[in-house]
């Protein structure tokens, strides 16, 4: 009888964080068991009676201390025979995203496997395991592609913002600038964001306070399924 392939699950998340310097980035949750290990994933093993997502959030807990995610969907499933070099193993891999607005500080809470998490921006990614830099990459396609059909900023977004902390949350997922008067109006035509009736407050250099909107649904939603976002030219 043939030895069973092992199969693990990997979950890329993402948060829109402030950087140092400059805007809003996106970055990504990642796990190292030691100093001298490379950055990857946060995953592992599957439980024998524990689905996917369940071993996937387990394993965000464990590892990252990560126990909130606002949106979690399987991404897809890496299968290729030599990806990992010693022994076979079959990566079922999930995207996750947290919100802006929730306060998430990496925290190593598994005693039986020691090490540290950290929020990379994307941009900036180290050498990572094995393929996780491509799971890392498909994920990013994922989100780019499903902010143009969908409402899956909701999962990046705190629950009440300004139009123009929205577009940087857009740009910042997307990789390029995007014009809060152009994203309001496709928003709204939508029905995808809700004004709140409230404001928020001024900025440094003062001026009227800005109106405050909020997604109609915090569930996914195709709200456009032949949309596409492009670039400004």
């Amino acid at each position: 009888m043939a030895t069973p392939t092992p199969v693990e699950v990997l979950t890329a998340v993402f948060q829109v964080r402030e950087p140092t310097q400059g805007r809003p980035t996106l970055h990504v949750l990642l796990h190292r068991s030691s100093g001298e290990a490379p950055w990857s994933l946060p995953g592992g093993d599957v439980g024998s009676r524990e689905t996917l997502a369940a071993a996937a959030r387990r394993h965000l807990g464990g590892q990252c201390g990560l126990t909130r995610v606002a949106h979690l969907e399987q991404l897809s499933v890496f299968s290729d025979p030599d990806r990992i070099p010693q022994v076979r193993t079959i990566a079922a891999t999930y995207l996750g995203l947290v919100p802006r607005d929730v306060p998430v500080e990496p925290a190593a809470v598994d005693t039986d496997a020691p090490g540290t998490a950290r929020w990379i921006d994307v941009e900036e990614l180290p050498d990572l395991a094995y393929d996780h830099a491509r799971v890392v990459e498909l994920a990013r396609s994922r989100i780019a592609a499903k902010l143009s059909y969908t409402n899956l900023a909701f999962a990046l977004a705190p629950g009440r913002f300004a139009m123009s902390e929205l577009s940087e949350i857009y740009g910042a997922a997307l990789g390029y600038h995007v014009d809060a008067t152009n994203l309001l109006r496709v928003l709204s035509r939508r029905g995808v964001v809700i004004a709140t009736g409230t404001v928020g407050r001024t900025g440094p250099s003062g001026g009227r306070p800005p109106a405050l909107y909020s997604f109609a649904d915090d569930s996914l939603v195709v709200t456009d399924e032949f949309a596409t976002l492009r670039p400004p030219p």
